[in-house]
């Protein structure tokens, strides 16, 4: 199996796994050059980054093309490609804008995928933006699950490589606070029936319960740690993923 995970521009790296890819987030508010800095950092350390590219958190074609050029010049080679936060900042509104525009070239694409819906898009524009953005990308990330059904439904579908968003070893009360802030519907529901007693809400959920039931699915699996990134380090090691 193959693992990835994400990291924010600010964290540092002192308990950064031995895994090759790390994402680095452009959050709404931020600033590209944070994570293309931070980009910079990794690709002296070996690593391969992936900075996050954000439709609606970049101003406009002058600025996408400054933080592209800025990451190639570091050494990147890949990046992930999404619409972002809710309200655009900008000129951009969808992923599907920023691929057009031909400037990440010569780079690994990889596009967000939603097999529980999201909350700012009809499912029958998610399915058409799906489709649009396909003959652009080299893979696809999910948003995190813990439901394995809509996954499996949802990799059965696709002509590329899934690579299935799963949570960091969090405690199941941190994990709906997570799935509220996502839209992740179906994901707090399966949490709220997959538990009975008020221990289990202060037990670490293993992500070892999802990677069994998909793993005969696909080969990638992409962590969102939630700033848990020495918890997920430790995770790693004990099942000797890395």
């Amino acid at each position: 199996m193959n693992f990835s995970l994400e990291i924010g521009p600010n964290m540092g790296l002192d308990n950064l796994p031995d895994l090759k890819d790390v994402y680095i987030t452009f959050l709404p508010g931020g600033d590209f050059n944070d994570t293309a800095n931070k980009s910079e950092e990794l690709v002296k350390k070996g690593y391969n980054p992936i900075p996050h590219f954000p439709a609606r958190s970049i101003k406009n074609e002058l600025q996408l093309k400054e933080y592209v050029s800025k990451c190639k010049d570091v050494g990147v080679k890949q990046a992930l490609i999404i619409g972002g936060s809710r309200e655009p900042v900008g000129d951009f509104d969808s992923s599907i804008q920023l691929l057009e525009t031909g400037y990440f070239e010569q780079m690994k694409i990889g596009i967000a995928g939603h097999p529980e819906g999201s909350p700012d898009i009809s499912e029958s524009k998610l399915e058409k933006a799906m489709k649009d953005k396909k003959p652009y990308a080299d893979y696809i990330v999910t948003q995190w699950l813990l439901d394995p059904q809509p996954i499996i439904d949802f990799i059965s579908k696709q002509s590329v490589p899934v690579h299935v968003g799963i949570t960091g070893p969090l405690k199941i009360t941190s994990l709906i606070k997570f799935a509220n802030i996502v839209g992740a519907k179906n994901s707090i529901n399966f949490l709220k029936s997959n538990f009975s007693k008020a221990l289990d809400l202060m037990k670490p959920k293993d992500p070892n319960d999802l990677i069994g039931k998909v793993k005969s699915h696909t080969d990638f699996f992409h962590i969102y740690t939630f700033g848990g990134l020495k918890e997920t380090n430790k995770w790693l090691m004990e099942n000797k993923y890395v």
